[in-house]
């Protein structure tokens, strides 16, 4: 198992601000499907991830991350709305979520440039690429909500290295959304990154999953396992 790196907690004074924007380079924390590097892949080269039902044209700058890292954030995964890309449920993250709701939530961070990381959040909402966003009031606040969409809210989880990592989720909480279990292949993906990732054992990685609000009593462990070792 990789043991995960920790973050440092945001440092709203001035010269901290000062510092740390504009931001040019920051860590993506990944939650869902793109916690497996060939999902990222196509978001950051362009093409169809394997099991997806889109193709993306891809960012500005393909390269692939300068670095990754394992990495906790504070909240709650779960499942709901419905993704035209894999069917079933989106992951979705609840930064708000109370420690009886969720501790914990593992992510994959990747260290990107900003177009890359616009590029992606644009593609999220099936926008076409090409405009960088203003992370100022995520980075300064922790939280900005950029427009209405399922993934245009923008968290600051807090400091690795330096940088900022950020996220996106919708603008609701887990509380008031009905949930909808993922289908999958998508489950697939995540599974799969976290294994890579975190170092976490199929078993491990199926039981998190398992007990994830929207898969919860749909989809067992042994079966989310199941998937893991068939083909992709």
């Amino acid at each position: 198992m990789t043991r995960p790196r920790r973050l440092e907690a945001l440092d709203d004074s001035p010269e901290a601000v000062r510092r740390r924007t504009p931001v040019r380079r920051l860590w993506y924390a990944a939650y869902g499907s793109n916690m497996h590097l060939d999902r990222l892949t196509a978001y950051l080269a362009g093409g169809r991830p394997a099991g997806g039902l889109r193709s993306y044209p891809g960012c500005r700058d393909p390269r692939g991350p300068a670095r990754m890292a394992p990495v906790m954030l504070p909240g709650l995964l779960y499942f709901a709305t419905t993704s035209e890309v894999w069917t079933g449920g989106r992951a979705f993250y609840d930064p708000d979520a109370t420690p009886t709701r969720g501790g914990e939530l593992p992510s994959r961070a990747y260290l990107l440039t900003l177009s890359q990381f616009s590029d992606i959040a644009a593609q999220e909402m099936y926008r076409e690429p090409g405009e960088d966003l203003d992370l100022t009031e995520a980075v300064t606040r922790g939280r900005a909500r950029i427009g209405p969409g399922r993934y245009e809210t923008l968290v600051c989880a807090g400091l690795l290295d330096g940088y900022p990592v950020l996220t996106f989720t919708a603008p609701w909480s887990s509380r008031d959304i009905t949930m909808n279990a993922p289908s999958a292949a998508y489950l697939r993906h995540i599974a799969a990154g976290l294994v890579a990732s975190h170092g976490w054992s199929a078993r491990r990685a199926a039981a998190y999953l398992a007990g994830c609000p929207g898969a919860d009593g749909h989809w067992t462990a042994p079966e989310i396992a199941a998937l893991l070792a068939g083909p992709p």
